[in-house]
């Protein structure tokens, strides 16, 4: 009798801690229950238009292109939309192929091209803002096979409790080298060929006539 005393007190003992767990969170017992927090963070990833400071979401190959050796400015910007504070936000940014990391947060690894930084706390609704400055490689470093093409930036945040990412597309086109042109002979080049070689007759004739 004893043993099923025992367990039916500890039976009891978990659904009474079960409940009071449900209760504090879930908030299904009307006006005694609080609702559960929500973890969730936006983040936006643009990049600015060549020469200005227009930031969009994405360039297309009908928009404007970068050119080689030109500056490339990247905007991150991050939200805190749950409902509680989040702590220790880091952010891993992955640069596109052929662009270099010139001035911004953090620490830049070349081998991977990833920027690392710590955005810090992010209070309920807190939005913060962050700047990347990069760079085209030159015209020698960039692919000989391609004329225009377009490459992605990758850019990740996470705390404990959220995560986010997005991207932002732009598009590079190598300058044309000009080619050394060539002067074409035309009919003029030709009379004037014509008028040295019947000089060179008419010489020849002299000559041969004197002698």
């Amino acid at each position: 009798m004893k043993k099923y005393l025992t367990l039916a007190t500890v039976i009891f003992s978990l659904m009474y801690f079960v409940t009071s767990v449900s209760a504090d969170c879930v908030g299904q017992y009307g006006q005694y229950g609080t609702p559960c927090n929500s973890y969730t963070i936006i983040v936006d990833k643009m990049v600015a238009k060549p020469g200005t400071n227009d930031y969009v979401d994405n360039l297309s190959v009908t928009d404007p292109r970068f050119k080689p050796s030109q500056e490339v400015m990247f905007k991150i910007k991050i939200k805190n939309t749950s409902t509680t504070k989040l702590v220790g936000m880091e952010v891993k940014d992955t640069l596109p192929a052929y662009v270099d990391a010139v001035e911004g947060p953090g620490t830049y690894n070349s081998a991977n091209r990833e920027i690392t930084f710590n955005a810090g706390d992010f209070e309920v609704d807190e939005e913060k803002t962050f700047y990347l400055k990069t760079k085209v490689f030159t015209q020698a470093s960039l692919p000989a096979d391609k004329g225009l093409f377009c490459v992605t930036n990758f850019v990740k945040a996470s705390s404990s409790n959220a995560y986010d990412d997005d991207t932002a597309q732009l598009c590079i086109e190598k300058q044309v080298t000009a080619a050394v042109k060539v002067p074409s002979a035309g009919p003029e080049m030709g009379l004037a060929l014509m008028a040295i070689q019947l000089a060179g007759v008419g010489v020849g004739l002299y000559l041969k006539k004197r002698a």
